[in-house]
């Protein structure tokens, strides 16, 4: 089945280059009706002009499309509430040097790794309403990477490769609070799993113990993924009480 957008409103933010421009034209392709904000900075953050977004509105355009350029500021909420009084959305990227970090990118990394957090709560928040929320970890050739990588490797990175998973993110069939890793035109699924661990009582709870089952707590056999915060108390509480032999209230 075809996936389509057909009059539905999509704000795709930091679209007049690379991972974005990729992904605001392939929505188009499929329909939709595309919102292309980007502030139109230089690489640093400074500056600012919609040209870049008005670029790329005009290439949708003419291939038939509809299309919007916005210059607003994502992290000024005053700018972005102005934005999407005209169309509601929301896109979410993370990067792997989140996930898995990065040398030289720990404030990068943190902040992308931050969105993994999120997607998690608002995953939790928005299941009442049916609202789906997945977050992408892509990696491509954009003017962030273009001084990292050889010219081969650039040219198989390209961003719009990236782009099939953000439309398959945003379509009827998505699933939700999954990270999806993308580029090259792989496709997989990263998750954040924990260990069962080795339950310490009493007087056994030293640095020392926790030293010495190191290598059982960090097994990671027994790894699952945890749905929510709450599920780790849970897990400890429960082992305790097994231990104990009592039996907890709910």
């Amino acid at each position: 089945m075809t996936i389509r957008f057909d009059g539905q409103v999509i704000i795709v933010t930091g679209a007049g280059g690379g991972l974005g421009r990729a992904h605001a034209l392939e929505f188009a392709k499929r329909g939709g009706k595309v919102v292309v904000n980007d502030l139109g900075g230089a690489r640093d953050g400074t500056g600012g002009s919609v040209s870049a977004a008005q670029a790329v509105v005009e290439e949708i355009e003419a291939a038939g499309g509809e299309a919007l350029a916005d210059g607003a500021n994502v992290p000024n909420y005053e700018q972005v509430e102005a934005m999407v009084a005209a169309a509601m959305d929301s896109m979410m990227t993370s990067s792997s040097s989140g996930v898995y970090g990065n040398f030289g990118q720990s404030n990068y990394g943190a902040a992308k790794l931050g969105l993994a957090g999120r997607m998690n709560t608002l995953h939790l928040e928005g299941m009442k309403y049916n609202i789906h929320v997945n977050t992408l970890a892509p990696v491509a050739a954009t003017r962030m990477t273009e001084d990292l990588m050889a010219d081969d490797v650039l040219a198989a990175l390209e961003p719009a490769l990236v782009t099939p998973a953000v439309i398959f993110m945003c379509s009827e069939q998505a699933p939700s609070r999954q990270i999806i890793a993308a580029g090259a035109g792989g496709f997989a699924r990263a998750a954040i799993v924990e260990t069962q661990g080795i339950l310490l009582d009493g007087d056994e709870v030293t640095a020392e113990n926790v030293a010495a089952g190191w290598e059982e707590a960090s097994d990671l056999s027994t790894a699952r993924e945890l749905m929510q915060g709450s599920e780790q108390s849970v897990k400890f509480l429960t082992a305790l009480a097994k231990r104990r032999g009592i039996t907890l209230e709910r």
